[in-house]
């Protein structure tokens, strides 16, 4: 059994990691009885932590939000991964988060034991992060639907697709997806009785309703594999048949999941089946993989293939 000060210790970490336990709950992770849990609740308050009681069967406890806290309290590995969290932040693609996220640095790097705070200092100095454009999405979007996926509480949205229709949604939200630079909520849409995945710089008022529910099974082992089994899946706005003269064990490896599809054809040959809305965005894809191909459809990308290799021609002929 744990001492009573580092048992104090995970109880705080616990109550500052999920909105409401169960005192049941909690009795558990902490390895000790429902009337020991209430012991340690009492010694937070009188430490100056505004720890609620929940009413129900079980009882449960909460810490309330908005009231001025003691300092939070990290281990070293939660301080280094908050840090390096921060100092990468830029490539998040989340709109203002590079000074932000450096002013939060600041601020860590200050209260942080000078054996770690080397070791964050050393991190900054040997990092570099290109920048690159592409969407970005609000950071108070992303709180949001995040304390509504925490909570098991239900979403209103307004939403915009890919082809400009716009809608109002009502969600169970179960997870953000980040992949690349895009990030996507899974959930489940009322409206449609359906799962759904939405490009969060697509979507606009998020708010919570309130309602609480029932988490439903994800038809997937999990969240990353149905957002990627959606993209894969979804309607594009160009879809390209293309034979890669090189076996398919040696790209395989080079293309992402979402991209496309690879079928055998040969021993020296196999067909790329991609979807992109833009076609440059598409000839880059291709070019990438680095072998020989031969584009059977659609044929505007043939079109766009042959006009950039007008111009990768004269561009060749003008540097001799």
């Amino acid at each position: 059994m744990s001492t009573t000060s580092s048992r104090l210790l995970e109880l705080l970490s616990l109550l500052q990691a999920r909105r409401d336990w169960a005192g049941p709950e909690l009795a558990e992770r902490l390895e000790v009885s429902g009337r020991t849990v209430r012991r340690d609740v009492e010694r937070l308050r009188e430490l100056g932590y505004p720890v609620e009681s929940l009413t129900g069967p079980a009882g449960g406890y909460r810490l309330r939000a908005g009231t001025a806290m003691p300092p939070l309290l990290l281990d070293d590995e939660e301080a280094i991964a908050i840090a390096v969290g921060l100092s990468t932040a830029a490539r998040a693609s989340v709109t203002g988060i590079e000074e932000t996220a450096v002013r939060a640095l600041v601020k860590l790097e200050q209260v942080l034991p000078a054996h770690l705070r080397r070791r964050v200092r050393a991190l900054g100095s040997a990092t570099v992060a290109l920048p690159s454009g592409g969407p970005t999405v609000d950071p108070q979007h992303l709180t949001v639907l995040a304390a509504a996926c925490r909570d098991r509480e239900r979403l209103r949205f307004a939403y915009r697709s890919r082809d400009g229709a716009d809608s109002r949604r009502e969600v169970e939200p179960h997870s953000l997806v980040n992949v690349g630079r895009r990030w996507y909520l899974l959930a489940w849409d009322r409206g449609r009785e359906d799962w759904r995945t939405f490009r969060v710089d697509r979507l606009a008022r998020p708010a919570p309703t309130g309602g609480r529910f029932t988490p439903r099974p994800l038809p997937a082992r999990d969240a990353a594999a149905y957002v990627e089994q959606s993209l894969t899946a979804a309607p594009h706005r160009y879809e390209a048949r293309i034979t890669l003269h090189a076996p398919a064990a040696e790209v395989t490896g080079r293309i992402p999941a979402h991209w496309g599809t690879i079928e055998e054809s040969g021993d020296k040959s196999c067909v790329l089946r991609i979807g992109e809305d833009d076609l440059g965005w598409l000839a880059v894809r291709i070019a990438m993989l680095d072998v020989d191909f031969e584009v059977h459809e659609p044929p505007e990308l043939v079109e766009h293939l042959r006009s950039l290799a007008g111009r990768f021609s004269r561009a060749a002929g003008a540097s001799r």
